[in-house]
C-alpha cells in the first residue's frame, strides 16, 4: 500500500527569496514531518495592488537559485503560469486535483498572511484543501487569531521561527539605499538582484 504523501506548500510573493523563508521550509519539513516542500512564488498577487512586483519570471528563478542546494525542496510554476489575478484556493484546489486524496498538504506561510488568507475568496472551500501552519516570530500575539474565530473549524498550526525577522520588504530597500544585503539571502540570489538591477527604481510596498 502506497505511503500517504505530506507534502508542505510555501506560498510567497518571494520578491525577493531570503533566508527567512528557507529556515520557515526547513523547520516545518522537519517538525511537521513532511517527505518535500513545494515553493509556490505568486502569480499576479491580488493583495499587493499598492506597490510594483517584480516580473513573475525574476522571482520564480530567485526561488529555484535559491532552493537548488536542497534535495527536499522544489518550486512550483502553477501560479506562475496561470493567467488572471493569483487566489490561494484556486492553487489548493488544483493540487489537491492533481495529488488526490493519497496527499496530505500544509501550507506555510506567515501568521499575518494566514489572518489575511482567512478573508480572502472562498475561504470555506480553502478551509477543506489543507492544515495552515503559521510561522511566527517568537513572542508573536496570537490573541486575534483566538479573539475574532476565523481559525475555528480550520486545521491550523503555529511554528516559531526567529529568522522571520528578516523580510523582503527589508531587503528591497537596502538594494534602493546601496546597503549591504549580505548574509540575509543566499549569495548566488544577491548576484541575481545585481545582475538583473532588480530594486533599484525604489519600493514603498511591504513584503
Amino acid at each position: 500500500m502506497r505511503k500517504q504523501q505530506r507534502i508542505g506548500i510555501m506560498g510567497g510573493t518571494f520578491d525577493p527569496i531570503h533566508y527567512g523563508h528557507l529556515v520557515t521550509a526547513e523547520e516545518a519539513l522537519v517538525q511537521f514531518n513532511l517527505d518535500s516542500v513545494v515553493f509556490m512564488p505568486t502569480g499576479r498577487p491580488v493583495r499587493k495592488t499598492h506597490r510594483v512586483v517584480t516580473p513573475a519570471e525574476d522571482r520564480y528563478l530567485m526561488t529555484v537559485i535559491a532552493t537548488a542546494s536542497n534535495p527536499d525542496f522544489s518550486v512550483s510554476r502553477m501560479e506562475i503560469d496561470r493567467p488572471g489575478p493569483t487566489y490561494t484556493v484556486d492553487t489548493m484546489l488544483q493540487l489537491r486535483e492533481t495529488l488526490g486524496a493519497n496527499a496530505e498538504l500544509y501550507f506555510i506561510t506567515g501568521a499575518d498572511a494566514v489572518w489575511e488568507i482567512l478573508t480572502w475568496k472562498d475561504t470555506e472551500r480553502l478551509r477543506d484543501t489543507c492544515t495552515f501552519i503559521a510561522a511566527t516570530r517568537p513572542g508573536y500575539d496570537l490573541g486575534k487569531f483566538r479573539e475574532e474565530g476565523l481559525a475555528e473549524g480550520l486545521e491550523l498550526e503555529f511554528m516559531e521561527v526567529p529568522a522571520l525577522a528578516i523580510s523582503s520588504t527589508d531587503i528591497r530597500a537596502r538594494v534602493m539605499q546601496r546597503r549591504p544585503i549580505r548574509y540575509l539571502l543566499p549569495e548566488a540570489v544577491a548576484s541575481y538582484i545585481a545582475k538583473n538591477r532588480l530594486y533599484k527604481d525604489g519600493d514603498d510596498g511591504a513584503a
